[in-house]
């Protein structure tokens, strides 16, 4: 694992409830963001220090249980997402947004890289208040920082469907397909771009 950058996050000081405990006995929380293809969004919150699994799928459409092929024809309302489990005592809802912003790119619109579509659309999904004030706050700091219209979408969440096994943890499964699919879609490039040494929200050790 490696720990989240240090980063000035003045705005961001509430603290977050956990959008839910897993079972009794577990105090874990979990979290669901959209940043286009769920493949590279699990490999990037796998990294993170404190998160205890990653599970792709599909959030904030009206279609329920559908498939991916549904879900990337456009017809569903879906995003691809992934839900975050993560233990709260290690790291909180405020460093996993930092994460986040930093594996987008926070200015396009309905796309992420080379991925174009409804479906692919950034957004943040928010299962309290405070965590709702906490992802407005820092859409606010980047829209300050950038003086850019930020286009990650902050909605409400409502259900998340797991995508097929054959897209669980496809990174680790598919290391030759996955690495060549993330470079041709330029992913790391417009990170770089964009975030500078903070693309990927993450200091290595």
């Amino acid at each position: 694992m490696a720990k989240i950058r240090n980063a000035s996050l003045a705005c961001l000081t509430l603290i977050a409830l956990p959008v839910g405990v897993a079972s009794a006995g577990e105090e874990t929380a979990r979290a669901v963001f959209g940043g286009g293809c769920f493949w590279c969004v699990e490999e990037a919150f796998d990294k993170v220090e404190g998160v205890v699994s990653t599970t792709s799928g599909f959030s904030g459409g009206h279609v329920e249980h559908p498939s991916y092929e549904q879900v990337v024809a456009g017809d569903t309302g879906h995003a691809e997402v992934v839900e975050v489990e993560y233990d709260p005592g290690q790291v909180d809802y405020a460093e996993l947004l930092y994460v986040f912003w930093r594996n987008v790119d926070p200015f396009a619109e309905n796309r992420q890289f080379c991925d174009k579509g409804e479906s692919y659309r950034s957004v943040i999904f928010t299962a309290s208040e405070e965590e709702r004030e906490l992802a407005e706050a820092s859409r606010d700091e980047l829209t300050g920082r950038f003086d850019r219209r930020i286009a990650t979408e902050i909605n409400t969440f409502e259900a998340f469907y797991p995508a097929e096994e054959s897209h669980q943890d496809y990174y680790r499964k598919n290391p030759v397909r996955y690495n060549f699919y993330k470079s041709a879609c330029g992913r790391e490039k417009r990170l770089e771009e964009v975030w500078g040494d903070e693309a990927g929200g993450l200091e290595t050790h």
